[in-house]
């Protein structure tokens, strides 16, 4: 593990009733550093961010070793891993309309996991600390929308209400895990930008999950290629997008259109 390695994940394995999904992967994070894990629909990706967090079903069974800060999380009891979820380590889901309660205001949402983690804080202290979050997320009228339901909120506010949960505790490590994917175009473009600048801003370490390789470009500074449940590749964005070593990476380059992609021909698939 390098020196200034935040997470570090060695030989990790997970299987659902016996049936492999992610077989003995390697990567670490290190210090405010983001790495992009990408690969199509089922390689493993989403699998070994929640093994991470220690999120899988009771039908998973996980095995090799996931270092945090020097602590072996896979080692911890769960009363000690839920201080670690949300607090020093926090994840952004794909689909915020699921992630979200429909029928609970926002700020009450975002105010539950700086309770979880701070109950020696005044109602007022907790109101104090959402709306900065949601200020910070770039959300129009925090103190006024506090009280407002996910269904008043657009899809890439929504998201934006996710982001705002997952760093109001200040964590070291964010997992966002495909979260841009519902989004248009624009509006992930917007997301992206807040994603960078909370990075630097907080000295964020994270681990971007994505099937797009175009949006991966955008935020990661290593990457790390996944199928059918192995990591095939790692190298530094700029050297992996310029130059990919394995077959797998190039079909995958290759099947993403450009603009200047024949628009007549079929599009490349990863057969």
């Amino acid at each position: 593990m390098p020196n200034s390695a935040l997470l570090d994940v060695e030989g990790l394995s997970v299987a659902f009733q016996g049936r492999p999904a992610v077989e003995g992967i390697s990567f670490h994070i290190n210090e405010g550093e983001t790495l992009g894990l990408v690969g199509e629909s089922g390689s493993g990706k989403s699998a070994a961010s929640l093994a991470v967090l220690r999120l899988l079903p009771p039908t998973a069974t996980v095995s090799g070793r996931i270092r945090f800060s020097g602590e072996d999380l896979l080692a911890l009891p769960e009363e000690a891993m839920r201080r670690h979820r949300g607090r020093s380590m926090a994840m952004i889901f794909q689909e915020p309309m699921t992630a979200l309660n429909p029928v609970m205001p926002v700020g009450a949402q975002i105010a539950e996991a700086v309770r979880a983690h701070h109950p020696e804080l005044s109602g007022r202290d907790v109101r104090e600390r959402v709306v900065e979050a949601m200020r910070e997320v770039a959300l129009p009228e925090p103190e006024r929308r506090f009280s407002d339901y996910p269904h008043q909120f657009s899809g890439g506010q929504r998201q934006r209400i996710l982001i705002a949960m997952a760093i109001v505790n200040r964590p070291r490590l964010l997992i966002a895990d495909e979260p841009t994917t519902a989004l248009d175009v624009t509006v992930q473009a917007q997301i992206l930008a807040l994603l960078n600048r909370l990075r630097a801003s907080h000295n964020l370490s994270m681990l971007f999950i994505s099937h797009d390789l175009a949006v991966v470009s955008q935020v990661a500074d290593r990457v790390a290629v996944m199928q059918h449940g192995h990591i095939v590749e790692q190298a530094p964005a700029a050297q992996l997008f310029c130059s990919p070593q394995h077959a797998y990476t190039r079909r995958l380059l290759a099947s993403a259109p450009t603009m200047q992609t024949d628009r007549t021909r079929p599009l490349a698939t990863l057969a």
